[in-house]
């Protein structure tokens, strides 16, 4: 399978870095949650290869490979991202492509798509993420992210430890591999996570002005007229029933479906079933493209 290492140009004149999978076909763009990095997509982007498709997984700026960008981390900030690298895409293969993103992917997806450049993309699939989510959800994911931001960990081995506390029901992995490109080794021989710690820094600042980062969620997500799909697990932390109840009514025409037994790190957690619960929506929207 072709896989190359891409580097893309974001709002900011800023470098984000993406590993393109296959060379032709509809493009898919995968968008990671915030704390992650490209490299949680690998599978899924695989299987969308097999479908005929090709797919970019990219690094968000400020994290892992990709470019960090001072005081500029604000939903607004990675939305306008995602209209550069969409453009960048289309002007590469003819074909504005259908963006999956995964908590912060997905809503910086809704606010390029909804608010800055209707038309930027083909269709969306939302991984665990609509405009309001569970606060109390929210601070335990922002806590976990910065209570070792500064202070790192002392092997990749107690960094495992620690996400095995965050997140008991997940099977421990048989490698490290996987964490260890989520960290960076610096010179005093610790490992820290591989994103910049400014991010977690506007997230408070979000959460200072929740209201209106919420609005303008909100206000994009209803312009959203592109087909879209709202994946939930079914234990998530962030995403309730009722969540998603309200985004059906600002989105009437959006699909959705749920992975059993799967919280918010839908992709991560049940990786396999996730990747067949989004295949048919991808297929639909190939197929209306081809039409």
């Amino acid at each position: 399978m072709i896989k190359q290492v891409r580097v893309f140009i974001g709002a900011d004149e800023n470098k984000l870095t993406a590993d393109a999978y296959g060379s032709e076909g509809t493009p898919v763009l995968l968008l990671h949650g915030g704390g992650q990095t490209r490299h949680s997509w690998g599978g899924t982007a695989e299987k969308i290869v097999e479908a005929g498709m090709r797919a970019y997984c990219l690094d968000m700026r400020g994290h892992s490979d990709s470019e960090w960008v001072e005081d500029k981390y604000s939903f607004q900030d990675f939305g306008r991202d995602v209209v550069s690298v969409a453009e960048q895409i289309k002007k590469e293969t003819g074909i504005s492509p259908i963006a999956i993103g995964a908590s912060l992917g997905g809503l910086a997806s809704i606010i390029a798509e909804g608010a800055h450049a209707p038309g930027s993309l083909s269709g969306l699939i939302l991984v665990d993420v609509t405009p309001r989510l569970d606060k109390g959800g929210v601070d335990k994911v922002v806590s976990f992210m910065a209570k070792n931001a500064s202070d790192g960990f002392a092997s990749v081995e107690e960094a495992a430890a620690v996400i095995a506390e965050y997140l008991p029901h997940r099977p421990k992995p048989k490698s490290l591999n996987g964490l260890a490109k989520n960290l960076r080794l610096k010179s005093d021989g610790r490992f820290y996570w591989h994103w910049d710690p400014r991010f977690i820094e506007q997230s408070n600042r979000d959460a200072r002005h929740a209201e209106a980062t919420q609005k303008a969620l909100i206000d994009a997500a209803k312009q959203l007229q592109l087909p879209v799909l709202l994946v939930r697990g079914s234990t998530s932390e962030l995403v309730n029933q009722d969540h998603v109840d309200e985004f059906i009514e600002m989105v009437p025409h959006a699909q959705f479906t749920e992975v059993k037994a799967a919280g918010h790190m839908v992709a991560g957690d049940k990786n396999d079933i996730f990747t067949a619960s989004i295949m048919p929506f991808l297929s639909s929207v190939r197929m209306e493209l081809d039409t």
